[in-house]
């Protein structure tokens, strides 16, 4: 079960790492609007925002890399938890049921086999 735990947790933080770079450096490139559904206006006057928002994202990744890294089980679950509220957040935030699928459900489905083990 560990291990099927810690190649999920790496999944999440390659997920986050993806956000991480479409929000900071591909916001307003085509491929960046065309994930977020933007408009070139709205993609412009929001580069600023989605920018933190990725930084944000990079410390996510930095937490589960540290707990596999590391081997930490506490450091996993707090990441994991993390991760599980904002996607949590985000779906109901933004009305947006997917966000729930992609962030929040493999983070769940991690601590759910960190937990097992």
């Amino acid at each position: 079960m560990i291990l099927a735990a810690n190649i999920l947790i790496a999944i999440v933080a390659l997920l986050h790492a993806w956000f991480l770079v479409l929000e900071m450096f591909l916001w307003t490139k085509p491929l960046g609007r065309k994930v977020f559904k933007l408009t070139p206006e709205f993609a412009a006057a929001s580069k600023k925002l989605a920018m933190n928002q990725g930084l944000y994202n990079g410390f996510l990744v930095a937490g589960l890399v540290w707990g596999l890294c590391a081997n930490d089980f506490h450091v996993k679950i707090f990441f994991l938890a993390c991760v599980i509220v904002a996607g949590v957040y985000g779906a109901w935030s933004l009305g947006n049921r997917k966000v729930f699928f992609v962030q929040a459900l493999p983070a769940l489905i991690a601590l759910i086999l960190l937990h097992l083990h």
